[in-house]
């Protein structure tokens, strides 16, 4: 079965139960903005770089424009906060799979992780069609771990050393989901 690339050309918003995830663009400027300047969220993402406020506007400007990947802003539809970022990338059409990575502004432990990724999830098999969606986790953050698990990702190996952090040399976790494999419900 052949992918889908019109659903990574006009990236549709989805409904979960509490959240928005609308296609990320200038209007969530602000909130990424301080996502980038959390300093937890930078760690358990292993960001390093500074970004300039030019470079971020640049990025969610392009975003539209690029059809080999699905950007999406967390919205809570309870009060319209921004709560982060979901996004399936790295594109490989031939092998059909991509990658996918969450990063939360904060916000750690009321679920909105584990709702957000089931949402991208079934966005990447059921409307892109993908065979395979892929990740990866530093191992000291066990509790996206959980969270993948939860949502049907199966740990596959470690990259070791993969991370430099405040001079330490830390694990790496991959993980994957493949369209065949069962997806958890709530």
């Amino acid at each position: 079965m052949r992918i889908n690339v019109g659903a990574l050309s006009e990236v549709a918003t989805l409904q979960t139960h509490r959240l928005r995830l609308e296609p990320q663009s200038t209007v969530h400027f602000h909130g990424v903005w301080s996502m980038l300047h959390n300093e937890e969220g930078r760690r358990l993402t292993g960001t390093h770089t500074t970004f300039t406020e030019e470079q971020t506007r640049l990025h969610l400007e392009k975003l539209p424009l690029r059809h080999d990947r699905a950007d999406w802003a967390i919205i809570s539809t309870a009060d319209e906060a921004y709560l982060g970022e979901v996004v399936l990338n790295d594109l490989d059409a031939d092998n059909e799979s991509m990658n996918l990575r969450i990063a939360l502004g904060g916000n750690f432990g009321r679920g909105y992780g584990t709702e957000a990724v089931r949402a991208a999830v079934a966005y990447g098999f059921d409307q892109v069609r993908l065979h395979r969606i892929g990740l990866e986790v530093f191992a000291f953050n066990r509790r996206a771990q959980r969270v993948y698990e939860k949502c049907g990702f199966t740990r596959e190996g470690v990259a070791r050393d993969a991370l430099v952090w405040n001079s330490e040399r830390l694990d790496a976790v991959q993980m994957s989901i493949l369209a065949t494999d069962p997806r958890p419900v709530e």
